[in-house]
């Protein structure tokens, strides 16, 4: 067999081990379904939704405020709009939101968190954790806030909001791990070698470090969607028509608690889909913590 062909079914023994080291959690497995499952409603929600004109400019006063039924399954909202299609809607904007900030804050702050760990003692490692430390201070939920009453309130200004709140804790992580690591041996053989600084942050740290910036990967799903909802729900997220679930729940709170059903439905899909994220964060962080006995 040839080297590729080694190499190939070395890798496939890795990914498989990693695979067998998550399903052995089932809750994570649960999880992972969970999650799935809200992408796929999601893509297909123009097809699968029952009513999908419910998410747009939409209005029949003749269905208003019905409750669940087999014709609505989650009801109908006030102005007569499908609940369970404006959900599967709001799926969208939710996933869109860990999608972009996610992109926009882990590859930023993990490389930034790289240089600080690794060049400790310069000036600039000083700088670039002074600047996080700054951000870190204050809740991530009040500067999204903050930057969002500055901007115009609109989707595209609330991802931007949050990632401008959520990079510094990447920074954090990694540079805690990476200052550490650097005194390793392997570390150490490698610049003995004559190694760059790129190569051995990203191809001798990097990897050592994965597992947990996978982990605050996942859980932060949870989060991201949460702070998202927030900013929606005080009216500075995504604004109408687009379908959300913060503020599906904004404007059937002023309803409660007769038309339960129009803030209910939406605030357990948030439930479910950060649950579904911390399941599978778990998942991956005994995928990367312990070797198989």
């Amino acid at each position: 067999m040839d080297t590729t062909k080694r190499r190939g079914l070395s890798l496939s023994q890795k990914y498989g081990k990693y695979w067998y080291k998550f399903s052995r959690n089932r809750l994570s497995i649960v999880g992972l379904i969970a999650i799935g499952t809200v992408v796929f409603v999601a893509i297909f929600a123009p097809w699968i939704s029952p009513y999908p004109q419910s998410a747009g400019l939409y209005v029949n006063f003749n269905q208003a405020s019905l409750p669940p039924s087999a014709t609505h399954l989650f009801g109908t909202d006030e102005y007569g709009r499908d609940v369970l299609s404006r959900l599967m809607f709001g799926f969208r904007y939710s996933l869109e939101l860990v999608v972009v900030v996610l992109s926009l804050d882990v590859i930023p702050g993990v490389v930034l968190g790289l240089i600080a760990g690794y060049f400790i003692t310069r000036w600039f490692s000083t700088l670039i954790m002074r600047v996080a430390d700054v951000f870190i201070a204050v809740p991530p939920l009040i500067l999204a806030l903050s930057v969002v009453a500055i901007l115009k309130p609109g989707g595209i200004n609330a991802f931007l909001a949050i990632a401008l709140a959520w990079w510094p804790w990447y920074t954090r992580l990694v540079y805690g791990q990476a200052s550490s690591i650097r005194n390793e041996d392997y570390v150490h053989a490698a610049q003995l070698a004559g190694a760059s600084s790129t190569h051995i942050m990203f191809r001798e740290i990097l990897p050592n470090i994965l597992g947990s910036i996978l982990t605050k990967v996942s859980l932060d799903g949870g989060w991201t969607i949460l702070i998202g909802a927030a900013l929606s729900y005080v009216g500075l997220g995504a604004q109408a028509p687009i379908p959300d679930l913060g503020t599906m729940i904004s404007d059937g709170s002023a309803y409660l608690p007769a038309q339960w059903w129009i803030s209910i439905f939406p605030a357990l899909a948030i439930v479910v889909v950060i649950l579904g994220f911390n399941l599978i964060g778990d998942g991956v962080n005994d995928m990367f913590s312990s070797e198989i006995r």
